[in-house]
């Protein structure tokens, strides 16, 4: 029997861009040592059989002591439908080949540290593993481009259902590290960011399940409505509030669900400006970080209302105790937030939201998607 071939691939936390990549706009994230894994074995058949960590097994540091696992089949060589509209299996293995690749048989048995719904895109990075596995049994070169496998992944998750994602998780955790991705023009760039913060990353799980598609609606369709009623005064895009020479005073015009929206995306892409100045300046003042972190959280809240009184609860008890700044992580309405500090700080912190039962932990930058043996 082949030797299993093994791959990973992290999760990520947002820094700054939080609901705006799907606008055309700008996101700052950094990859961490929560990572999705993959073991692929050959069959000599036409299935895809997927033995996965059990569902239930869903939040932040949680053991598969018991070895729970879910199973999955898919078979490529009948007609792939899809059940319902997060599908990812068949859509993964339909993407595939739709892009021309050739198949084969596989057993793939997948594990992995990412809460499940909880905002920590533990679907992206399933589906970004489960592609590299599968490339990396057919012994495709696409294998080792990050770019592609992101894209695939995309395509998987998002165009074949019409759903409304952006890119962000398929590009941080293909690519790793801390990213800047750019999605102005209808064109995506990515780039590493050559920095490594001195203070430490804190994450934390509300233990809330949250619906990730109506809450990026609620989000995205009042901007996107608000953006279509300013176009009379010649707004195409919240970036030229920023940018260009718009007021953004024009948005009080607005209905009040668009004009919070469009108001909070102005400031949050102000606030990605600055933070990407302060990391490109390579003088980063932790204080100053903070601050901005924990502004861009105060437009996701009051402006895009998609925190909780939990999320609330922990990111304020983390600040008491030596927290810098912190903010809800992915799209928001409950799952996990995260918190900046100094690290002689976090073991306080830890203890101060513990006492509620809200599980954390102190996250490391970490790398991209990639063979582990």
């Amino acid at each position: 029997m082949a030797e299993p071939i093994r791959v990973s691939t992290p999760s990520r936390l947002c820094l700054f861009g939080e609901h705006q990549d799907f606008l055309g706009l700008s996101v700052i994230a950094v990859a961490i040592d929560l990572r999705f894994s993959a073991q692929v074995t050959p069959r000599d058949d036409s299935l895809i059989r997927i033995i996965i960590r059990d569902e239930s097994l869903d939040f932040l540091n949680v053991k598969n002591d018991k070895s729970l696992y879910q199973e999955y089949f898919v078979d490529f060589s009948q007609p792939i439908t899809y059940r319902h509209d997060e599908d990812f299996y068949p859509s993964t293995v339909n993407t595939l080949l739709k892009n021309g690749y050739k198949l084969r048989g596989f057993d793939i048995k997948m594990d992995s540290e990412i809460p499940i719904g909880k905002g920590m895109c533990s679907s992206s990075t399933m589906i970004v593993a489960l592609i590299k596995a599968i490339l990396e049994g057919i012994g495709h070169p696409d294998a080792k481009d990050p770019m592609k496998i992101a894209e695939l992944a995309f395509q998987a998750e998002v165009s074949e259902f019409g759903n409304p994602g952006g890119k962000m998780d398929h590009l941080t955790s293909a690519l790793g590290d801390l990213v800047h991705m750019d999605f102005s023009n209808g064109e995506t760039k990515a780039r590493r960011l050559d920095h490594t913060f001195e203070g430490r990353f804190i994450l934390f799980d509300s233990m809330e399940r949250k619906d990730t598609l109506r809450v990026l609606a609620s989000s995205k369709t009042p901007t996107l409505k608000g953006l279509e009623l300013l176009k009379e005064h010649g707004v195409g895009s919240i970036a030229d509030f920023v940018d260009g020479d718009k007021d953004p005073a024009l948005a009080d015009t607005l209905p009040e669900d668009c004009r919070r929206a469009v108001k909070a995306n102005i400031e949050n892409y102000r606030l990605f400006k600055e933070g990407l100045a302060l990391i490109e300046s390579n003088q980063i003042d932790d204080v100053k970080l903070g601050e901005l972190i924990s502004a861009h959280h105060a437009q996701l809240r009051d402006g895009l209302g998609i925190s909780t009184d939990t999320i609330e609860w922990i990111l304020e008890t983390a600040k008491a105790n030596g927290g810098l700044g912190g903010k809800l992580n992915g799209s928001g309405g409950g799952g996990c937030c995260y918190v900046y500090a100094k690290a002689e700080d976090c073991d306080r912190i830890l203890e101060a939201v513990g006492k509620r039962g809200y599980p954390g932990k102190v996250m490391k930058q970490d790398t991209g998607v990639r063979c582990d043996g």
